[in-house]
C-alpha cells in the first residue's frame, strides 16, 4: 500500500484528529522557512536572524527590528495552500478537532479553519506597548521605520519572540488537544524549537503521522512518515 493511500485510511478510521504544523505548512505558500537551504537563517545579515527577532534585540533596536520583520516576515499577500484547505476542510467535516502551529501568518484561518492555536502569535495583530490599542498588519507593514500609535507609543506585533514565554493557556489547550486525540498529523516541522517539540509527548492515541521534506530532528515513533511537501501530500486525501 502507498503512502497515501495508508494515510487516507489512517485519516479515515480516525474522528478526533490533531494537526500540529510548523514552517513548512507555508513554504508552498511561498513564505521562507527558517532552517531550510534557502532559509531565513542561511541568509547574511549584519545579526543573525534569532538575535534580530529576540526580545532584547527588539527592545533595543527597534529600527533594526522592523526593517527585517517587515521584509523577511510579513507575506500579506500569501494565500493559503492545498494543506491550510485540506485541513479546514477535514475540520468542517467533523474529522479535525484542532490545528496547532508554530507559524504566525494566519492562512490557517484564512482557509476556513476555526479551532486554530497559535503557539508563536500573529502577524495579523499588532497592539500599542503604551495604550493598547489594536492595528493592522497593513499599517505595520506600511508604516515608515518604527510603528507609532497616534498615542505615541511603540506598536509591536502579537508574536512570541525569541526570549519571551508561550502563552500558557494556549499551551494548556494545545496539550489537552493532542492528549484527547486518536490521531496526529505532523507536519512541516523538524520539531527543534521547544516547549512546542515536547508536546507530542502527550500523544496516546492511535495513529501517528509526519510528513515533512526532511528528516524529523527527533524520533517520535510514527507509524507512516513521508518526506514529501505537505501540500502536495494533504492535496492528495478525501474527505469522507
Amino acid at each position: 500500500m502507498n503512502d497515501i493511500m495508508t494515510l487516507q485510511k489512517m485519516i479515515d478510521e480516525s474522528s478526533r484528529i490533531v494537526f500540529f504544523g510548523g514552517a513548512g505548512v507555508s513554504t508552498e505558500s511561498n513564505i521562507p522557512d527558517f532552517r531550510s537551504a534557502d532559509g531565513l537563517y542561511r541568509q547574511q545579515y549584519k545579526y543573525s536572524p534569532e538575535q534580530i527577532v529576540s526580545h532584547s534585540f527588539f527592545t533595543r533596536h527597534p529600527q533594526e527590528f522592523y526593517e527585517f520583520y517587515k521584509e523577511k516576515m510579513m507575506f500579506l499577500d500569501a494565500k493559503p495552500n492545498k494543506a491550510h484547505l485540506k485541513l479546514a476542510e477535514l475540520e468542517a467535516a467533523g474529522k479535525l478537532a484542532a490545528v496547532i502551529t508554530q507559524n504566525i501568518d494566519g492562512l490557517h484561518q484564512a482557509a476556513g479553519s476555526k479551532n486554530v492555536l497559535e503557539l508563536h502569535g500573529s502577524i495579523l495583530r499588532n497592539y500599542c506597548m503604551h495604550c493598547h490599542k489594536s492595528y493592522s498588519a497593513e499599517y505595520v507593514k506600511h508604516s515608515a521605520g518604527i510603528p507609532v500609535c497616534e498615542c505615541g507609543g511603540t506598536i509591536r506585533p502579537d508574536v512570541v519572540l525569541y526570549e519571551e514565554a508561550l502563552d500558557s493557556a494556549i499551551i494548556q489547550k494545545a496539550i489537552q488537544a493532542i492528549s484527547e486525540a486518536d490521531m496526529l498529523i505532523i507536519g512541516g516541522t523538524s520539531l527543534v524549537v521547544y516547549p512546542a517539540a515536547g508536546f507530542i509527548d502527550y500523544f496516546h492515541g492511535r495513529h501517528l503521522a509526519v510528513i515533512n521534506k526532511d528528516a524529523a530532528a527527533r524520533e517520535v515513533g510514527a507509524e507512516l512518515t513521508i518526506h514529501a511537501p505537505i501540500g502536495e501530500v494533504l492535496g492528495q486525501i478525501a474527505v469522507h
